[in-house]
């Protein structure tokens, strides 16, 4: 399954900005968002069932960030909420293994967020 994601692009402080994850098929299973800021490795950001559409997250955006799906369209949407300098990197959409599993496999390309202070 190939997966893009795309919306990156340049946010103030305190603003919001809508990503998307595009999927080549339907994903029955498990979604994930992670990020992977400057000088720092790829960190778990939120994932998204593809049955319920229940979601989780990692404590640095949970309250911030909304991530869904849209299963017709085989897509998965992340909401920034306000963002802080410390959200600024690329961000990839993948696969996960299970639902609260904090890892990810058969990663799209990123799509990078810049946040201005």
């Amino acid at each position: 399954v190939q997966l893009q994601a795309s919306g990156g692009g340049l946010v103030q402080a305190g603003g919001s900005l809508l990503i998307s994850c595009v999927a080549s098929e339907r994903i029955p299973g498990v979604m994930g968002w992670f990020r992977q800021s400057p000088g720092k490795e790829r960190e778990f950001v939120a994932g998204v069932s593809g049955t319920d559409g229940s979601r989780y997250y990692s404590t640095s955006v949970k309250g911030r960030f909304t991530a869904y799906r849209e299963n017709a369209k085989n897509t998965m949407y992340l909401q920034l909420a306000r963002v802080k300098s410390e959200d600024t990197g690329v961000y990839y959409c993948a696969l996960v293994p299970a639902y609260g599993a904090r890892t990810g496999y058969n990663w799209g390309q990123g799509t990078l967020v810049t946040v201005s202070s």
